[in-house]
């Protein structure tokens, strides 16, 4: 069974960039209120949905959907290196559920995930360990993605099969709210960043140190008024939240690929998870979501936002 969802914001810059003093008290009790949240239910183990940065998923092969049965964080942005917890059978059997349903996932035996999956268990995992996890993939960053409409499809197959399993389970997803970041993209790709973006592979260390810093430097651009990027919306940010809370998932299959770069930015795909995830614990009963918290915060390149959900 389902015992709640969370979905948060992640960002490469929470451990490197200070924000206003305020702002990041209130980010930091929230995270302590999710985390009660999480604890409360004492979860068996978490299933998180979450977008990949072009650090494990590359166009040699790109699924929509992929479920990992095994794999390993590949620590950049501060977190933690090393093969995962992911309790294989299950996972397995998740991946079969899902393609019962007529949601044809893929399935990774080595899998690799970036801090996209692994940042929020690791902030969620103080007062109760979330680290025996199942991670699904959802390609949010590399054109085409899949619709909204089959985003929700997956999140009600994942729950199905969650609320038919005996182990209590929680669902996490991260990725979003409005946010640009530096991301290349086979369009106009030089001939070594098609390469990149085709074959991928571990990054050296020098390259990894490059490509961090690049990211690094752009909040203090945001923060500078330089920045080059889009930037962050809240207004869109809020709406989607709005839509969040209401339960209304459908009134966002309107949303297409184009408009949500043009008016969010990239990173905005990522809220796919989020719908993913609420959809999946829309599948017992209504649900009700409590926005801890939100704020735009340019020092993070990210409109930040944290909710919390439970069935009623």
């Amino acid at each position: 069974m389902i015992t709640g969802v969370v979905c948060m914001s992640h960002s490469p810059l929470l451990d490197r960039s200070r924000t206003d003093a305020g702002c990041e008290a209130r980010f930091n009790a929230a995270i302590i209120s999710a985390e009660q949240f999480t604890a409360a239910g004492e979860p068996e183990f978490t299933v998180v949905f979450f977008p990949d940065h072009l650090s494990g998923f590359f166009y040699n092969l790109m699924p929509s959907f992929c479920v990992g049965a095994a794999g390993s964080s590949i620590g950049d942005y501060g977190t933690a290196p090393g093969q995962l917890d992911i309790p294989e059978d299950i996972a397995m059997d998740c991946a079969a559920a899902c393609i019962a349903d007529g949601i044809d996932v893929a399935v990774s035996l080595k899998m690799s995930v970036d801090h996209g999956a692994v940042q929020p268990i690791e902030m969620l995992s103080t007062q109760h360990a979330l680290t025996r996890i199942i991670p699904i993939f959802i390609n949010c960053a590399a054109a085409p993605r899949p619709t909204f409409d089959r985003v929700r499809a997956l999140g009600r197959a994942v729950g199905r099969w969650a609320e038919a399993r005996p182990e209590r389970i929680l669902i996490v997803a991260s990725g979003g709210l409005s946010h640009d970041p530096p991301l290349p993209s086979l369009k106009g790709a030089t001939p070594e960043v098609r390469d990149r973006l085709v074959n991928g592979g571990a990054l050296p260390h020098k390259d990894r140190v490059s490509r961090q810093n690049r990211v690094l430097g752009e909040g203090a651009n945001f923060v500078a008024g330089t920045s080059k990027l889009r930037p962050l919306n809240p207004e869109w940010d809020r709406r989607f939240l709005d839509a969040l809370v209401s339960g209304d998932l459908a009134s966002l299959d309107h949303l297409e690929d184009e408009e949500i770069t043009a008016t969010a930015g990239r990173g905005a795909h990522e809220v796919r998870s989020w719908v993913a995830a609420l959809a999946a614990i829309q599948t017992r009963a209504a649900y009700k979501a409590d926005v801890l918290f939100y704020a735009p915060i340019p020092e993070w390149i990210t409109g930040m936002g944290i909710l919390t959900a439970a069935a009623v």
